[in-house]
């Protein structure tokens, strides 16, 4: 089962490598991984993107929380909570396409942040469906290049 677990960590030198070596080291895999600074620059997020069973699971919960730099580990699965990824899109544009190809884009709410000769970059966020369905409705024209930032994720509410 995919799992988007939220990381509470100090903003120090080398912690990103402590928790990437955590998770190589016991041979689990991070789909993804998205870090930044918080409103208070002395913590970061990272919001990290993984598979596996409830018990893989927990142990990661367990072996994050043992880091020393670790504030805060919160499995986002079992709780409510949004989540976004942005995708940059540059999709192949002959002169004859491109209106096709911004109608497309006007139906996802994509932005259109760069246009050449042969080309048009896209921005977009959104769910993982979103960008997957952007993605492969672009195809047929021809991408050229795509960056996705990954998930980054927070609970619902207050607490």
């Amino acid at each position: 089962m995919r799992h988007t677990i939220s990381v509470l960590v100090e903003n120090k030198f080398g912690v990103l490598a402590r928790v990437a070596g955590l998770f190589s080291g016991r041979g689990y895999n991070i789909n993804s991984l998205c870090v930044a600074e918080t409103d208070d620059p002395t913590m970061s997020m990272m919001t990290i993107v993984t598979h596996g069973d409830d018990k893989i699971i927990e142990q990661i919960e367990k072996q994050l929380n043992k880091l020393i730099d670790v504030i805060k580990v919160t499995d986002l699965t079992r709780e409510e909570h949004v989540e976004r990824e942005l995708v940059l899109i540059k999709v192949s544009t002959e002169n004859s396409r491109r209106a096709e190809i911004m109608e497309i884009v006007d139906i996802f709410r994509v932005k259109i942040i760069d246009v050449g000769q042969k080309s048009m970059t896209v921005e977009t966020t959104g769910d993982e469906d979103k960008l997957n369905a952007l993605i492969n409705l672009l195809k047929p024209f021809g991408i050229k290049e795509i960056a996705r930032t990954g998930k980054i994720a927070l609970g619902r509410g207050t607490k």
